[in-house]
């Protein structure tokens, strides 16, 4: 076991879910992504995004691979317009 493995496991203990059902590499593939495209402080609040939809009755994979698409095409450049930005 590695030291993920040990605290996810105490997590979701802690928690009462399921360790089996965390898609782990999912979750950081996206933070990763998130850290790297958008913002450092956007993985994870991602994550957590993540979390909701996924309570909310949506598939991991499906969201997850979702986001890490926005991220993807998120313009990098200083002072671009983004998605949801209004115009100054």
């Amino acid at each position: 076991m590695t030291v993920m493995d040990d605290w996810v496991t105490a997590a979701c203990a802690e928690l009462g879910l399921d360790p089996a059902q965390v898609p782990v590499p999912a979750v950081l593939d996206l933070a990763k992504e998130v850290a790297h495209q958008v913002l450092r402080p956007g993985a994870p609040v991602s994550a957590y995004l993540l979390g909701l939809a996924v309570g909310r009755g949506a598939d991991p994979a499906d969201a997850a691979a979702r986001l890490v698409a926005l991220a993807g095409g998120w313009p990098v450049e200083l002072g671009a317009n983004r998605p949801g930005d209004t115009p100054a």
